[in-house]
């Protein structure tokens, strides 16, 4: 398995060696040597879910309060996504940058998005299936989001493409909006929590 580091701090890919043979191929998605040597921290598992998206469909930004924070390791078991980070940490020196990168059921590659960072997705193809592990349960009243089409942000959705997109997300607050608003993580919180990741 190899590690790259996104431009984002807190935000890896990872990508599984596959093994194909006449009856298919196997990998590991989630190896935890490798996770660890890359975030510091094995991963806790709170709650694994999966989404099924038409082509278009756009979700998030979504971001956990922190604490307690949510982490996510994120694959595409099947079609191909456009993933993004956004760091919606006040006080980050890269507070309201992104960096993204497509996940896929060919390279397998998955995104380990720390707690504190604004996820979102657009599915490039026909029933997407993406994976999530999450850190912790879902908790509604600890989440918030992000407008996915924010135009201060100029996240990477491809053209010609009409979005898909929840209620939820098309009236959710622009990222400087939910600054004003007290709604943002704040970066050294987040550092905080990552440090006490760290010592258990």
């Amino acid at each position: 398995m190899t590690v790259r580091e996104l431009a984002i701090g807190g935000a890896h890919v990872f990508t599984p060696v596959v093994h194909p043979d006449e009856r298919g191929t196997f990998r590991a998605d989630y190896v935890e040597s490798a996770f660890v040597a890359a975030v510091g921290h094995p991963l806790r598992l709170g709650q694994y879910h999966n989404s099924v998206s038409r082509y278009g469909t756009v979700r998030g930004i979504h971001y956990a309060h922190v604490p307690p924070g949510q982490a996510k390791y994120v694959t595409c078991t099947r079609g191909s996504l456009l993933d993004v980070v956004v760091d919606v940490r006040v006080g980050s020196p890269t507070f309201g940058q992104w960096d993204s990168v497509v996940l896929d059921d060919r390279t397998c590659r998955g995104v380990y998005i720390a707690e504190g960072l604004g996820h979102a997705f657009m599915a490039l193809e026909d029933h997407t299936v993406a994976a999530y592990l999450c850190s912790t349960e879902y908790n509604p009243g600890a989440e918030s989001e992000i407008d996915p089409f924010d135009p201060a942000l100029a996240l990477p959705w491809p053209d010609g493409v009409q979005p898909l997109v929840s209620g939820r997300d098309r009236e959710a607050p622009t990222l400087a909006e939910a600054r004003q608003a007290g709604l943002l993580p704040a970066h050294d919180a987040c550092l905080e929590h990552y440090a006490a990741l760290r010592r258990t």
